[in-house]
């Protein structure tokens, strides 16, 4: 699947087979029955559940206070069988997820939390820099985590709608969690498919590895971001990640290269691409300490084009999107000082940060136009808005926010 276009959303993630705040489609329309009637009283489900949750260390203390009377949220299932009809271009994508405001915030996080980032790094071999960009594109730094009730959500996907057996493991895997007394039951809320805390941990990847890292004997990454750093350390260690390492750099392309066969799993010793005709950005000579790379290109030879090692590897297994790994690696090389890409994405019309998008979307107010709160999220309201003073601006009416119409209506 190409990770050229994503739907525009930036809230949280949901792993690992589909995201949230940076949400990816989703796959087919079209939920499985259910064995259940489509009724908001999950009583018959969950006596139905109650012997596998028991075999699943689930006890009955447990299951008969968080499941008595518990109703469903269909809301959760929509958005399972969510087909989105609006794909972002990654220039799109990158822009709101890699901007000043969030290069600035991270390097704020990077002094607060400059001890237990230390000790991370000294336990597990991660950088600073790289932890706290994770932090930063899940959770926008603990702003955003979800609002969905993780009991509810989960209960409600166990229950109805595809991959019943997957989310039946979530379940049980989130009243593990509040067996053991991690998080309180009303602090248990994330994203529609369990995601939650600062750096957006499933229920099963909570259990094999989260870490108490402030030491007050339960992992809780919902209230406490040192937890939340160490575990995601502790993540990225057991994912591979090396330490010295880099994610991998930047490239020139020479003309007329062939791409296919080409990719991130496609690893070849850098001596291979230097004899292609690879270089630096700078043009200068590949390192030969990287080891062997693959070559990743996520808007064709035109655009950016990077070699990649093992340790984008573990970034794309936070997520499994080669986008949203390039957002995290992006974001901590420039909280490492680094700049922007050097070669620009191949398009006339560049993606807004989000404090742009908050000005498109107040400029559209300004117009009239009832868009919802401005929160820099261009959703469908807001592309409809964006639809009509294209047409008015005599602009191509694809609802899409980009440099282009911004600039036109910052002059009327």
């Amino acid at each position: 699947m190409s990770f050229v276009t994503h739907t525009l959303r930036f809230a949280t993630h949901l792993k690992p087979w589909a995201t949230a705040s940076l949400v990816l489609a989703l796959g087919t329309l079209g939920a499985a029955p259910s064995a259940w009637a489509q009724s908001t009283d999950l009583s018959a489900c969950m006596a139905e559940l109650r012997s596998a949750a028991r075999n699943g260390k689930v006890s009955e203390a447990t299951w008969a206070r968080h499941t008595a009377g518990l109703q469903a949220d269909f809301s959760v299932i929509e958005k399972l069988n969510f087909q989105p009809e609006f794909r972002m271009p990654i220039w799109d994508y990158m822009s709101a997820l890699v901007d000043e405001e969030r290069v600035a915030d991270g390097k704020g996080r990077l002094t607060e939390h400059r001890q237990a980032l230390e000790r991370a790094e000294q336990r597990f071999g991660v950088d600073p820099a790289t932890v706290v960009a994770v932090w930063g594109v899940e959770s926008n730094f603990g702003q955003t985590f979800g609002k969905y009730p993780l009991v509810q959500a989960l209960g409600t996907l166990s229950c109805h709608g595809r991959r019943q057996s997957y989310f039946r493991g979530e379940f049980f895997s989130a009243l593990r969690i509040l067996q053991a007394g991690h998080i309180a039951p009303e602090r248990f809320v994330g994203s529609w498919a369990g995601a939650f805390g600062h750096t957006q941990f499933m229920p099963s990847t909570f259990e094999r590895l989260a870490v108490d890292f402030d030491g007050d004997g339960r992992a809780d990454l919902m209230d406490s971001s040192v937890d939340a750093l160490g575990s995601t350390a502790n993540f990225l260690a057991r994912a591979g990640w090396q330490s010295g390492l880099p994610w991998g750099i930047e490239v020139k392309l020479p003309a007329g290269i062939s791409l296919a066969g080409e990719g991130r799993r496609t690893k070849r010793p850098v001596a291979d691409w230097t004899a292609r005709g690879v270089r630096r950005v700078d043009g200068s000579a590949l390192p030969a300490s990287l080891g062997s790379v693959g070559l990743l290109t996520l808007a064709g030879a035109n655009g950016p084009a990077f070699l990649v090692t093992r340790n984008f590897d573990a970034l794309y297994s936070y997520n499994a999107a080669e986008s949203y790994g390039l957002a995290i690696a992006h974001l901590s090389d420039r909280l490492r000082g680094a700049g922007p890409f050097a070669t620009p994405w191949p398009t006339d019309d560049a993606g807004l940060s989000r404090a742009e998008r908050r000005e498109l979307q107040g400029l559209l107010v300004m117009r009239g136009h009832d868009i919802g709160p401005i929160d820099g999220m261009l959703g469908d309201k807001s592309r409809e808005a964006i639809r009509a003073e294209q047409k008015r601006l005599g602009l191509d009416a694809n609802g899409r926010g980009g440099q282009k119409v911004l600039k036109a209506l910052r002059g009327g």
